[in-house]
């Protein structure tokens, strides 16, 4: 088939915790953005999922690759990289401009509620 049948236990192991704990990493990630409350709080837990739930695929994606053709896949290091250095600065620009947008409501005398969902309950 796809010779995923010719890799070693230990490797194969290994992958499957890593694709896992990614996953697993990014689900939690994804629940904070549901569960907390305010804009503030919901940008940190996705960026934080986000980056390290990536940065486990992208490490067992390398094994899997590397173990099946024999010699080192490093691609899945550019995708690490722009991730780690691109979510960051994503979430300084969201949570400026949010800032700006509370600075100028307060300036405004406009009353909005913090704790408020997206459906306004």
């Amino acid at each position: 088939m796809t010779g995923a049948d010719d890799i070693a236990l230990v490797p194969a192991i290994l992958i499957s915790v890593l694709l896992v704990g990614g996953a697993a990493i990014t689900l939690i990630g994804a629940l904070g953005l549901l569960r907390l409350q305010t804009f503030y709080e919901r940008v940190h837990a996705p960026t934080l999922g986000t980056t390290l739930g990536t940065i486990f695929v992208a490490a067992a994606s390398m094994i899997y690759f590397s173990v099946l053709e024999s010699r080192p896949v490093l691609h899945e290091w550019l995708i690490i990289i722009f991730i780690t250095v691109t979510t960051p600065i994503g979430l300084i620009v969201l949570v400026g401009a949010a800032k700006q947008r509370d600075n100028s409501e307060q300036a405004a005398g406009i009353s909005s509620d913090k704790t408020a969902d997206i459906d306004g309950r």
